[in-house]
């Protein structure tokens, strides 16, 4: 199968907002992400899409048995039939102005192969030339890949029919799996939040992660990682079972949508220079076991086309700094998530929150302590979901209902695991505060962390079910969304064509004045995020907290100075553009040595 020539993807937001993304984006070759978090969401997708096309929509009922993998499985089959269907039509199309063909390869990178053989076919008078070109363009477009998210540790333990435990195999994340392992797709599975060993294990029992003689993978390991060690670890250990990753996805720690998990003060620049230096040791260490194990295995392939790309998100906003990241590092691919939130064309953003989206400003972004999870969230202020929670604390009924179950994780109080933002968990949580602390203002600290959480689980989905209309009159609508702070800098609604120009430097979308370069605006959010943990410190202080702050500085310290290092490289940059950089991180020195100080 070609591949895409495409230099960025598209990743998962959210449960729901790029849900159904593929229909949208692939047929053009552009490769986009979907969450497998929510199958009541999907199957509520799927009977959309089926109804639209007028085909017959058999229900998978919650109740039967398997049906989360089961719905998984009929929506990522019925996905990759619309796209299939439609990336024919569009080949079928005609070379003329506004047509889906034509849209394909105005939207390719300028340094393409088929781009540039697109412009000769343009520029061509010859007829005899031009068709032989429109024929060859046709057989060597590829559409882009329909890729699925699973976070690893969204792994709830469910129940049978008759209340009976059912085996692993049966738990959220387990059946995602089989879900998309079970599907027609030749793509990508994304493994995020870390490594589940038992999930991992799990794959062994599917033969599309099994390369072929060819060494073609019909499905794709990609494994999402914060750091060089984080990759090596979970690379080796897959590599025992005989499965290979094809794709390490590094990802900012605090500059990206959803769940952040930042590292120890360790900065993108750093681990990007980490995995382009270690690259072959990454490469040939894991190869070593993986050749045993298929050896073991007795899987035949051609070992030589054995290989692994590298690629990054989190923050990148310009096409400048996107050119330095395939530059510098290497990288296959840069991902754009948040900017996709401004582009009806493609993410399921309703209208209210899209106004949000457009009028907020930087302040307005913020990393949260909202999930229920216990993981910092990045947030919009004041969100629907925001609103709806301030308003159930006002009135003293704090707490949402929990319908779906998919954060169900705390054992405080209970002996089945329940969710931190549902009622029945934060009433017994508030009656034990109050039995806790006597002091007001102590009381009234605990108690507005305990009712900070949002039921993500209606407010990430709610958008989608009211951008397509389809009628959920038992669940709110109250939106909940999850940008990253690159988002501050946009605030204009885009077409896909614009979006897509914008990424290729063809136009210009941002519309903050005063934008920073996305390493910049890294360091300056592990900044804020090393205050608090120093403020934390000072009302508990522990050798272990020192050591962590000691450690944590150092590491900015570090990233500084490789920065400084690497602005005299940054060609695709201005001179006032790294002069700036240079005064902003003596400026961040300064802050953090001061802030290392309040320890002392």
């Amino acid at each position: 199968m070609n591949k895409s020539e495409h230099k960025f993807h598209i990743p998962v937001l959210g449960v729901g907002y790029s849900v159904d993304a593929p229909a949208k984006v692939a047929k053009y070759g552009i490769s986009s992400v979907i969450s497998l978090g929510d199958d009541t969401l999907i199957e509520k997708i799927r009977e959309h899409y089926l109804k639209n096309l007028n085909k017959e929509y058999v229900e998978i009922p919650a109740k039967e048995f398997d049906s989360r993998a089961k719905r998984i499985t009929a929506y990522l089959n019925l996905l990759n039939q619309i796209v299939k269907d439609q990336f024919d039509s569009l080949k079928r199309s005609a070379f003329t102005a506004g047509s889906e063909i034509t849209k394909y390869f105005e939207m390719l990178p300028d340094f393409s192969t088929l781009k540039i053989k697109y412009n000769e076919m343009l520029n061509s008078n010859d007829e005899n030339f031009v068709n032989k070109i429109q024929n060859w363009l046709r057989e060597n477009i590829a559409p882009g890949s329909i890729d699925v998210n699973i976070m690893t540790k969204l792994d709830k333990v469910n129940s049978g029919a008759n209340g009976e435990i059912l085996s692993g195999e049966f738990n959220d994340a387990h059946s995602a799996l089989r879900g998309f392992a079970q599907s027609d797709l030749e793509s990508s599975i994304i493994f995020s939040a870390g490594m589940n060993p038992k999930l991992y294990s799990y794959l062994e029992s599917f033969n599309d992660f099994y390369p072929d003689e060819n060494c073609n993978f019909k499905k794709k390991i990609v494994i999402k990682v914060s750091d060089f060690r984080s990759a090596l670890i979970q690379g080796k250990f897959l590599a025992k079972k005989g499965l290979w990753v094809s794709e390490y996805r590094i990802e900012s720690g605090l500059n990206c949508g959803g769940h952040a998990f930042a590292t120890d003060g360790i900065l993108l620049g750093p681990i990007l220079e980490e995995f382009k230096n270690r690259k072959d040791e990454l490469y040939n260490s894991v190869k070593e076991i993986f050749l045993k194990s298929l050896n073991e295995k007795k899987i035949i392939f051609d070992e030589t086309k054995l290989k692994y790309d590298v690629t990054v998100q989190g923050g990148v906003g310009t096409s400048s700094e996107q050119e330095f990241l395939f530059r510098n590092y290497n990288v296959s691919s840069v991902g754009w998530g948040s900017p996709f939130l401004l582009v009806p064309e493609v993410m399921n953003v309703d209208e209210e929150t899209l106004q949000r989206l457009i009028n907020a400003k930087e302040d307005d972004y913020y990393l949260s302590n909202v999930s229920p999870l216990g993981v910092l969230f990045n947030n919009l202020r004041n969100s629907g979901k925001d609103i709806e929670k301030m308003e159930k604390v006002k009135n003293d009924k704090p707490g949402f209902a929990c319908t779906k179950k998919f954060l169900v994780f705390n054992k405080e109080f209970t002996e089945t695991p329940v969710c931190t933002a549902s009622i029945s968990f934060l009433s017994k949580k508030i009656k034990d505060l109050k039995e806790k602390y006597s002091d007001a203002n102590d009381y009234q600290n605990e108690y507005d962390k305990a009712v900070e959480k949002l039921c993500l689980c209606e407010g990430l989905s709610a958008s989608t079910y009211s951008v397509l209309n389809i009628e959920t009159p038992k669940i709110s609508k109250a939106v909940a969304i999850c940008p990253g702070p690159n988002l501050a800098y946009f605030s204009k609604i885009a077409s896909l064509k614009e979006m897509v120009d914008h990424i290729y430097g063809r136009i210009n979308l941002i519309t903050h004045p005063d934008r920073p370069n996305f390493f910049i605006k890294e360091l300056q959010l592990y900044i804020g995020y090393f205050k608090n943990k120093v403020d934390e410190s000072l009302r508990s202080a522990s050798a272990q907290t020192d050591s962590f702050i000691n450690s944590f500085s150092k590491n900015l310290l570090q990233g500084i100075e490789y920065y400084r290092n690497l602005i005299p490289n940054i060609l695709e940059e201005s001179d006032s553009v790294k002069e700036k950089m240079k005064v902003q991180l003596q400026e961040f020195e300064e802050a953090i040595l001061k802030i290392a100080a309040m320890k002392v």
